[in-house]
């Protein structure tokens, strides 16, 4: 059986968050934080051997106060996060142990992510090397120079990556070794560039990543249960 490893990066500002005393993936989410629910599918599978969680250095002390109980119970490693996310899933990479075959990096802030979604990407992975969940774009996507459109572009070979990203670790080490001074907005671009195929598996609109406070009231939403119907 092939191991896996789950760095989940949070250690970003959330400034689209808007005024609170939380960072996203720290607020509450129907009783839990959101970084716990977004790691949970990994806890339970026998092929996640090693679980890294990356903060920022400033909330080292307070994570482990808050939340010192969830981290030894699923013997979570926690470390100091960089300045931007790739830097942060770079210094959690330098955790990973070498005996780990695949390393899935997955947002803090994407609480709804399945278990079936979770496996339908190891899979993919362990197929090819690199695999992503995206789904594909349903609005119509227009390029703007400011407020003026240039052109409509064609969706129909765009999807929207999500989370968790899977790599065979080799590969992605590899991949953040080379990314130099250029920036990335996701783990799949790095390895992009070193020329390997990316799988693309669907993804799902429920395993949003929560950028502001109306994402937060929609998972919510999503995650309270049905009310009984009315008696007749």
């Amino acid at each position: 059986m092939s191991t896996y490893a789950v760095v989940l990066p949070a250690a970003g500002r959330s400034t689209r968050f808007g005024e609170t005393d939380r960072k996203k993936p720290f607020v509450d989410l129907a009783g839990r934080p959101v970084w716990s629910r977004a790691l949970e599918p990994f806890l339970a599978r026998p092929d996640v051997v090693q679980t890294v969680v990356c903060v920022s250095p400033y909330e080292l002390a307070w994570f482990a106060d808050e939340y010192g109980d969830l981290v030894e119970r699923f013997r979570i490693d926690v470390v100091p996060g960089g300045e931007e996310r790739f830097d942060t899933v770079a210094l959690g990479l330098e955790r990973i142990r070498e005996e780990i075959d695949f390393v899935a990096v997955h947002d803090a802030a994407r609480p709804l992510v399945t278990p079936e979604l979770v496996d339908t990407v190891f899979r993919a992975a362990a197929e090819t090397g690199a695999a992503i969940p995206g789904v594909p774009a349903t609005s119509t996507l227009k390029r703007t120079n400011g407020d003026q459109i240039v052109e409509t572009v064609d969706r129909s070979e765009i999807v929207l990556a999500q989370t968790p990203q899977v790599f065979g670790r080799d590969l992605l080490q590899r991949a953040y070794a080379n990314r130099g001074t250029t920036s990335a907005t996701d783990d799949a671009q790095l390895v992009e560039r070193l020329g390997h195929p990316v799988r693309v598996v669907l993804g799902s609109p429920s395993n949003f990543k929560i950028t502001t406070r109306d994402d937060l009231r929609i998972a919510e939403s999503l995650l309270k249960p049905a009310e009984p119907p009315d008696a007749v």
